[in-house]
């Protein structure tokens, strides 16, 4: 088929911001004395967009490359040019579909279409008649890096980031040839990595280097010159002077590659069973391509991908996905609801962290790291402070042994963080932020011990998991001042902040706090003040009501695991273990005292901690998790157990309730921030597509509230009438 075969489909899409296909012809650079190797075409990718808009593959974009294409291939065939390039505008090649074009293919006819689409402009450059190049100035994800991989070589700029095949993460399948193409390339085991474990891990992505060290580059350049030396290159390989080496490509025919290529599969389906509990159905179906198209010739395996493609974009967890993806984390944390004029906000060019142990000090670091500002920590001994200030060092260095950090950067951000045992040197911070015991009368003294030392405009923040920000400020001289700045553990990883305004917390100080998130590279989301805000709020009325389950004689491995089907990252026991059972404890007797018996406090649990149990389950004499004898005869138990399906159930009404009276007090601005600080806060799976869409999904929303928290339609085709499990 043609390019044009396909106009029907573009002609759905009036309104797509299409990526154009520049080609200009270069003459290529003499060799070693020998005359240019000849005429060169390079097709620039650009949407003509400043370079904070990434360029995306719609439909109409790739009839309008398809096009250029057979062109440049019918040029080919009279001689006219000695190879074709692909690059894009400064810092992308490609970042992918256009999901915003994707979302909207109601029909599976539709679906289809763009998939073969993908594969008939795909398979024009693969055949060319000449040698293809792609040359990867800046990200390439998806159907960008399988622009990449469909060319016959392949370079890559060292200043690149985010490349992946991220499909996985997004309900979906490489759909253009990245899973025929990539497992022989550049090995089963590290294209399973990149396909599902990077996608699964919060969508990791690959630098420049570490595509080139895979496999996936043939050259690695400096971004000062990247084109040039690109194009030099392409020169001598056309001339015959240099091939590429690919030491981790593999012949898929091979015995011992096809013994490989089976354990990557298998090793890959543990990982999404771990990771997902096998509830999303596209990270399966990547492996079950992959499994497949070892024997498979590559139309053979297109023909897989448009179908396996055609049927994940009618499924939910693909709309869902995609609202989660595109409509949440792409667009709302961009634009956070309730946030003042940014221009409000004021300079931050010192910060003070009060307190030196384990949270204190990644704040530290990631204060230093992001902001680039001097970071004094404090607390009330020196080996108390040293040891912070050393945790922070010792982080830098493993980040410079892992080449994540330049040795001057290194170098740099230590020499940012301090510490001391007075608090005087907070008297000329911009914003000092306490990480001490979580006791209200505590923080409380340290603030009011801040307040003789800053100055009258430094701003007060409290990491605080749990107590209330006004009781706090109640007591200050300028409680204006004080404002709410909740991370999430680890710090370096979690994106989320909460940031809660208490009633006296005025604008300039929330805009300082808002522009803060930003700058430390966190997503801030505006939250009233509330016992426990959001994210742990939400997780402690889950966490209760399947240790309420327990307690009343449901078996643990029943109770523990009855949530599967919600694929979330870690089970609730496994959760609590994480956390610490007293802080998990404390956090629930404050939610307890503040909304009563809906949040149960586990009185085995308490004998748990009170006897130093750190969890719940232990390794047992065959590998399995148990609950040791030890642990169970410290508790008691009722004679009400339930089943897997009531304790799912159970808990879905819960969640149900308790984000229902949520809105009600206006804890948050709609329940679109409630699904952004799950997914950012607690790893909510993304294919579920937030916390309340699932539960308008499964109709929780319905049997408890009597309406749904999001419009029938949005991330889902079902509505309310037909609930499924997901």
């Amino acid at each position: 088929m043609s390019a044009a075969d396909f106009t029907k489909l573009a002609d759905l899409f009036p309104h797509e911001i299409v990526t154009h296909s520049y080609v200009q012809d270069i003459e290529l650079p003499a060799q070693a004395g020998k005359p240019s190797p000849g005429t060169f075409a390079l097709i620039t990718l650009d949407n003509g967009l400043d370079h904070t808009k990434p360029t995306t593959l719609g439909p109409n974009t790739l009839v309008e490359l398809g096009t250029l294409l057979e062109e440049l291939r019918e040029r080919a065939g009279r001689g006219e040019i000695v190879g074709v390039g692909v690059t894009g505008k400064p810092y992308f090649l490609v970042a992918g579909a256009d999901l915003s074009a994707v979302k909207n293919l109601e029909e599976r006819e539709h679906g289809l279409w763009m998939a073969q689409l993908g594969h008939d402009v795909y398979a024009t450059l693969a055949n060319l008649g000449v040698p293809s190049f792609a040359f990867i100035n800046g990200a390439a994800l998806g159907g960008g890096l399988e622009v990449a991989l469909q060319s016959t070589y392949r370079t890559v700029s060292t200043g690149a980031g985010a490349l992946a095949l991220p499909e996985a993460y997004l309900g979906l399948v490489p759909g253009w040839g990245g899973v025929y193409l990539l497992p022989r390339l550049i090995g089963p085991e590290n294209a399973v990595k990149v396909m599902i474990e990077n996608a699964l891990s919060n969508n990791r992505t690959l630098t420049g280097p570490q595509a080139f060290a895979l496999g996936i580059a043939d050259a690695m350049f400096e971004p000062a010159d990247f084109l040039e030396q690109s194009l030099a290159w392409a020169g001598k390989v056309i001339s015959g002077e240099v091939t590429a080496e690919r030491p981790n490509a593999v012949d898929p025919a091979d015995p011992e590659t096809a013994e490989r290529w089976s354990a990557a599969v298998a090793a890959g389906r543990a990982l999404v069973e771990a990771k997902t509990s096998n509830a999303a159905p596209a990270p399966g179906k990547v492996l079950d391509i992959m499994e497949a198209n070892r024997t498979m010739t590559q139309a053979e395996s297109a023909a897989l991908e448009c179908e396996t493609l055609a049927e994940l974009m009618q499924t939910d967890e693909f709309r869902a996905t995609v609202y989660a993806f595109l409509d949440l984390v792409q667009k709302r944390s961009k634009r956070p609801a309730g946030a003042p004029d940014r221009k409000l906000a004021r300079p931050v060019t010192k910060v003070g962290v009060v307190g030196a142990g384990l949270m204190a000090s990644q704040l530290a670091l990631v204060f230093a790291r992001q902001l680039k500002v001097p970071v004094v920590m404090t607390d009330i001994d020196q080996a108390r402070v040293d040891k912070g200030v050393g945790y922070v060092h010792a982080e830098v260095d493993k980040l410079l042994a892992k080449q994540r950090i330049s040795p001057d950067a290194a170098n740099r951000t230590k020499a940012l963080v301090t510490g001391s045992v007075s608090k005087d040197v907070f008297a000329d911070a911009d914003f000092v932020i306490e990480a001490v015991f979580e006791e209200l009368n505590v923080k409380k003294e340290v603030f009011a011990e801040l307040e003789r030392i800053v100055t009258p405009e430094c701003i007060l923040a409290t990491n605080t998991s749990s107590l209330s920000v006004t009781a706090m400020a109640e007591d200050l001289q300028r409680p204006e001042r004080l404002v709410g700045f909740h991370f999430f553990n680890p710090v370096a990883v979690m994106p989320l902040l909460e940031i809660v305004r208490a009633p006296r917390t005025d604008d300039a100080v929330l805009a300082t706090a808002f522009e803060l998130a930003k700058a430390l590279k966190k997503t801030g989301v505006l939250v009233k003040d509330a016992a426990a805000f959001v994210v742990n709020r939400i997780l402690l009325r889950l966490m209760g009501e399947v240790t309420a389950a327990f307690d009343e004689s449901t078996p643990a491995e029943v109770a523990d695991n009855a949530l599967r089907p919600m694929g979330l990252p870690m089970t609730p026991f496994t959760l609590g273990a994480m956390v610490g059972l007293p802080v998990a404890q404390h956090v629930q007797e404050s939610l307890h005292a503040a909304f009563g018996d809906r949040f149960t406090v586990s009185a085995n649990l308490q004998k748990l901690i009170d006897n130093g149990v750190r969890g719940m389950w232990a390794p047992g004499p065959d590998g399995s998790q148990v609950i040791p004898e030890s642990t169970l005869s410290l508790m008691s138990f009722g004679t009400s157990p339930s089943t897997a399906d009531e304790v799912l159930r159970r808990t879905q009404d819960a969640l149900a309730e308790e984000i229902g009276l949520m809105l009600a007090e206006g804890v948050v601005a709609g329940p679109e921030d409630i699904d952004l600080c799950m997914i950012l806060g607690a790893g909510w799976p993304l294919f579920l597509g937030g916390i309340t869409p699932y539960l308008d999904r499964v109709g929780a929303s319905e049997r408890v509230n009597g309406k749904r928290f999001l419009p029938a339609g949005v991330a889902s085709r079902r509505s309310a009438d037909n609930p499924t499990k997901v």
